[in-house]
C-alpha cells in the first residue's frame, strides 16, 4: 500500500479513536515519554544551554528514530502500518482530552459554580486561577483551546503528513519537551532554551495552517483574517500569536490582556480590539471551531501527502 494511503486511513482511524476513547487516565504513551525525559534530565541537568540541546537531542531523538524503527518493521505489511499509524496518531493528539476540559470548565460557570471552573482550569493552562473572575476564565479557557489546537491536533498532523510516524512522534516529543523545560523558570532558562526554540520551529507550520482554517471555518472569515494580520505579531509567542488571534476574530470576541501565571503578572497585547469580552458561551463556540478545524486539518494533510507522493515520484 501507498505510503499516503497509509497516512489517511492511519490518521483517519488515530483521530476517530481520539475522538471515541480519549485520552486514558493512566499509562498514557505521552506521559511514559515525560518521566523518561525527565529521567534523562536527573542525569544530564546543568545551567547550560549545551547540556539542555543535549537532552533535547537525545528524548527527540530517541522519539524519532523509534518511530522510523517501528514503520521500517512494520512496512511490509500494509494493515500493521495503519494499525500503527492509527495508533501513534490517537498517541499523539489531544483533541477530545481538550474539548472535555474546556466544557467542564464551561459547565461550572454556567451554573456559577466559579469556585468549581477555578479548581478545573489547572488542568487546562497555567494561569493563576484565583485571580480570575467568571469572564476571565473563559478568556483563559478559549485562549487555551485556540492554541492547543494548533499544539494538540494540527500540527502533530501537519509533521504526520512530512514524516509519518516519525514525524508524529517527533511533533509530540519536542512539544512536551517545551512544556517541561521550555518556560522561563530559574532551574530552565538555559537548560531548556533548545527545547522551546525547537518547539517555535516546529510549530511554525501547525500554527499557520490553524489560523487559516479557523478563519475558513469560522463564522467571520474577514475578521479573522484582519486579526491575523493585524495583531499577531504583537504577541510574544510566534505561534500562538496567530493562532489565537485568528479565533478571535472568527469568534467577533477580543483575546489577550493582563494575565498572570505563577505569579508573575504579564500585560499582553489585545487580539481583536473590535470584538467583544469574552463571555461563557463563547467557550462551546470556541470548542466547536477547534473541532471543525481539525477535521480540516485532517483534509489538508492527506491530500499534502498525497502530492508530495506525487511530486516524488
Amino acid at each position: 500500500m501507498r505510503a499516503d494511503r497509509v497516512f489517511a486511513y492511519g490518521a483517519a482511524a488515530g483521530l476517530l479513536g481520539d475522538l471515541l476513547l480519549g485520552d486514558p487516565r493512566r499509562g498514557h504513551p505521552v506521559a511514559v515519554f515525560g518521566r523518561a525525559a525527565g529521567a534523562v534530565e536527573r542525569v544530564l541537568w546543568r545551567d547550560h544551554r549545551g547540556w539542555g540541546a543535549l537532552h533535547t537531542a537525545v528524548c527527540a531523538g530517541g522519539a524519532v528514530v523509534l518511530g522510523a524503527v517501528a514503520q521500517k518493521a512494520l512496512r511490509p505489511s500494509p494493515a500493521a502500518s495503519v494499525a500503527l499509524t492509527g495508533v501513534a496518531t490517537w498517541a499523539v493528539v489531544g483533541g477530545t482530552s481538550l474539548v472535555r476540559e474546556a466544557r467542564t470548565i464551561g459547565r461550572a460557570l454556567e451554573v456559577g459554580d466559579v469556585e468549581a471552573a477555578r479548581e478545573r482550569l489547572p488542568h487546562l493552562c497555567g494561569r493563576d486561577p484565583q485571580a480570575l473572575d467568571a469572564d476571565g476564565i473563559a478568556r483563559a479557557v478559549v485562549e487555551s483551546v485556540a492554541e492547543n489546537t494548533s499544539d494538540a491536533v494540527v500540527g502533530a498532523l501537519v509533521w504526520g503528513a512530512v514524516g509519518g510516524v516519525p514525524g508524529l512522534l517527533g511533533f509530540r516529543a519536542v512539544n512536551t519537551l517545551d512544556a517541561m523545560v521550555g518556560h522561563k523558570s530559574p532551574r530552565h532558562r538555559r537548560y531548556g532554551w533548545a527545547s522551546a526554540r525547537l518547539d517555535d520551529v516546529a510549530g511554525w507550520p501547525g500554527a499557520r495552517l490553524t489560523a487559516v482554517l479557523a478563519a475558513v471555518a469560522g463564522s467571520d472569515p474577514r475578521g479573522a483574517l484582519r486579526a491575523w494580520r493585524s495583531d499577531a505579531g504583537r504577541h510574544p509567542s510566534p505561534n500562538a500569536g496567530p493562532v489565537e488571534a485568528s479565533f478571535a476574530g472568527a469568534l467577533g470576541v477580543r483575546l489577550g490582556g493582563t494575565l498572570s501565571y505563577a505569579g508573575r503578572v504579564e500585560h499582553r497585547p489585545v487580539l481583536n480590539q473590535e470584538g467583544r469580552s469574552v463571555e461563557v458561551q463563547d467557550i462551546e463556540r470556541a470548542v466547536r471551531l477547534s473541532r471543525r478545524v481539525g477535521l480540516l486539518a485532517l483534509g489538508v494533510s492527506v491530500t499534502a501527502r498525497a502530492a508530495l507522493r506525487a511530486r516524488a515520484s
